[in-house]
């Protein structure tokens, strides 16, 4: 049987929407305050400076529907191993396995790739994957497309508004048409 694709999670911006106002928490959301010496990697976005906690917004109904989505979750997130500890539980999710980026953590590219991009496609190894993220550019999947054997999905989140329905219809589609076997003799 033929593993489900992957679906690599960034956590800030589409599952935490830490550009919406900063005054109004989105509906159907809880707020987790993050202590800033909690082991997360430093310079999120010039965030680790800050003294006070670390605001995440987060919506516990987006656990249980990216379960239902047919893929295999994997944190690939700047939070890491960290995301384990804080986001999933969150969400009702269970542990995940998490990119490590490593050296690649931050590292500008000169061809204006970014950095998560190429370890990401080497995690898939040429496995079909999706990956949600408010950071991507034509750039990005250009490289997917030169660099990456099957079928990869990159899906831009809008950091204000976080994962939304039509967000999920579009993962769910990718994964039921990624997962439907080819008719017999087709080639």
């Amino acid at each position: 049987m033929n593993r489900p694709p992957l679906l690599f999670l960034d956590v800030d911006g589409p599952l935490n929407p830490y550009a919406a106002q900063p005054e109004r928490r989105p509906a159907g959301y809880t707020t987790l305050r993050v202590p800033t010496d909690s082991g997360i990697s430093a310079d999120r976005g010039g965030l680790s400076t800050r003294r006070r906690p670390l605001r995440v917004w987060l919506n516990p109904k987006h656990g249980p529907a990216l379960l239902g989505l047919g893929y295999e979750l994997c944190w690939a997130t700047t939070w890491m191993a960290e995301a384990n500890r804080w986001i999933a539980p969150t969400l009702g999710l269970p542990e995940l396995p998490f990119v490590n980026f490593g050296d690649a953590l931050f590292r500008e590219s000169p061809d204006g790739v970014h950095w998560k991009t190429g370890p990401l496609v080497d995690y898939a190894a040429g496995r079909p994957f999706a990956w949600v993220d408010d950071e991507q550019s034509e750039l990005d999947r250009a490289y997917v497309a030169t660099h990456h054997e099957g079928p990869g999905l990159l899906h831009h989140v809008n950091p204000r508004l976080g994962l939304r329905e039509n967000d999920f219809r579009t993962l769910a589609d990718f994964a039921l048409a990624v997962n439907t076997p080819e008719p017999p003799g087709k080639d």
